[in-house]
């Protein structure tokens, strides 16, 4: 009991004393529209805690931002990073509602340098706590979304949002709803209870692997596309330890990790002994929201970015990064570098969206989506991504599809949907990355090429800063 109280109270202590570090030194925060031709400059410095790095990009992804390059430092127990970022258009930011929000997000106050986030950041949270949220996974199949909206509209319960990913034919899933009839969160407990049984019925299909299929009410507000990373990332885990959902978990080379190959992203994990990190490089095809992505990944299996650079100018994004596990001077083991290996390359691959764009614009009203998701299975087409957001009064819903089988979805089935939900609701836009992820050009030439890549400009800028020493 001694033990204990003594370990409370030095907790205690240790955390009087980062609060008075922060408040000594409050984050500064810079945006900088001149230093740079094309970008605008989003330099933030600040005491160094755990998760900042993901706090500080989480901002930026939300806020609708596109990262173009980036130069992370931490060591010590001070953060600089500086990030290059354009808007949707590629434009440089001129908004000054938006660097208001930058400023206000990420100045002294607002990030919280305590952990990483769990929930939004820079988003309105408010309304997420009249909500109940809906934490799905399962095997993917054709029609599955229809039956889980239709399950929960003969439930009362209304959808306001919902983002879905499918990955290795597993199907993950944060849906979040109100009480139709009452409004407000849903609260009674064998409601819930029969809400989360219905669903995992649904779910498991004709498996009889309880183990398959998971449905569960979360107790607090996530931040989606982090939580969603997490339970794909515990789904493959599980898979791996129970024999394998999706029979991808391969035997590494029990040192430097590398893959790469047709379709897939490049990653490299290395023992980077003399100076005391493991050594990541990843080079892919990039698309939006790629770095929040990697960020996430490192952040949740405890890893800490000391010296970091991101290029993503073009087509492909490189990416490189100094990490060591939290707590851990000792350094990784082969099985550890080829475990974040993968756990990498199924974050990047993900999130690459298959199919044609269906967009849904249209009044919102309980059942619309049971209603959409219905046509669409009856017309042949199965839901790759979703992303179903209510704005006010209006229902803003984006959908990836193909048909059952897999491939591309014929123009006169589209046209059939369209006709049936209302031509002038439902458009069609061809996603940007509807081919996938292409293989990298040269995803073959080694270990080497890839991180002397774009290792000369991390090490150049960190040198200049009198980070590292010289690398001759």
């Amino acid at each position: 009991m001694m033990a204990c109280g003594s370990r409370s109270r030095s907790n205690e202590m240790v955390d009087e004393f980062e609060k008075l570090v922060i408040r000594m030194n409050p984050p500064r925060v810079t945006v900088d529209n001149d230093s740079d031709m094309t970008a605008t400059l989003v330099k933030v410095d600040s005491a160094n805690k755990y998760g900042t790095l993901l706090e500080v990009v989480q901002v930026l992804t939300d806020l609708k931002l596109t990262i173009k390059r980036g130069y992370i430092s931490s060591d010590g127990e001070w953060f600089m990073d500086v990030f290059h970022v354009v808007d949707q258009d590629g434009n440089k930011l001129y908004d000054g509602q938006v660097i208001d929000r930058i400023e206000q997000s990420l100045g002294a106050g607002s990030l919280s340098f305590r952990a990483a986030p769990e929930r939004p950041v820079g988003v309105e949270a408010e309304a997420e706590e009249e909500q109940t949220t809906i934490e799905l996974i399962g095997r993917d199949r054709p029609g599955l979304l229809s039956e889980v909206f239709a399950v929960l509209t003969d439930l009362k319960c209304n959808i306001v949002a919902s983002e879905v990913w499918t990955h290795d034919a597993r199907v993950a899933a944060l849906v979040r709803v109100t009480n139709a009839d009452a409004g407000g969160a849903v609260a009674d407990p064998d409601r819930l209870d029969t809400v989360k049984r219905l669903l995992r019925h649904v779910l498991r299909g004709s498996s009889r692997d309880k183990k398959a299929a998971r449905a569960a009410i979360s107790a607090r507000a996530a931040h989606a596309q982090r939580r969603l990373h997490q339970m794909m990332h515990a789904d493959r885990r599980r898979g791996g330890e129970d024999g394998g959902f999706d029979g991808s978990d391969d035997d590494g080379d029990g040192g430097a990790a590398s893959r790469g190959g047709s379709g897939r992203a490049v990653v490299e994990v290395e023992d980077c002994a003399e100076r005391g990190y493991t050594l990541v490089n990843v080079r892919c095809r990039d698309r939006p929201k790629l770095l929040f992505d990697t960020v996430c990944t490192l952040t949740d299996m405890q890893y800490v970015v000391f010296h970091g650079t991101v290029i993503a100018e073009g087509s492909e994004a490189y990416q490189e990064y100094y990490i060591r596990h939290l707590g851990d001077s000792a350094g990784s083991s082969g099985e550890d570098r080829d475990r974040l290996c993968r756990a990498l390359e199924a974050a990047i691959e993900r999130r690459y969206t298959e199919g044609l764009r269906l967009e849904l614009c249209c009044e919102d009203r309980v059942g619309l989506l049971s209603d959409v998701t219905r046509i669409f299975r009856e017309h042949g087409l199965s839901v790759t991504h979703a992303e179903v957001e209510t704005r006010g009064a209006r229902a803003a819903n984006v959908f990836y599809v193909v048909d059952a089988s897999g491939q591309p979805v014929q123009g006169q089935a589209v046209e059939a949907v369209r006709a049936e939900i209302g031509e002038h609701v439902l458009s069609v836009r061809e996603p940007a990355d509807a081919a996938g992820p292409r293989s990298p050009v040269g995803a073959g030439g080694g270990r080497r090429s890839l991180g002397n890549m774009i290792r000369s400009r991390s090490e150049k800028f960190l040198y200049n800063l009198g980070l590292i020493r010289s690398c001759s």
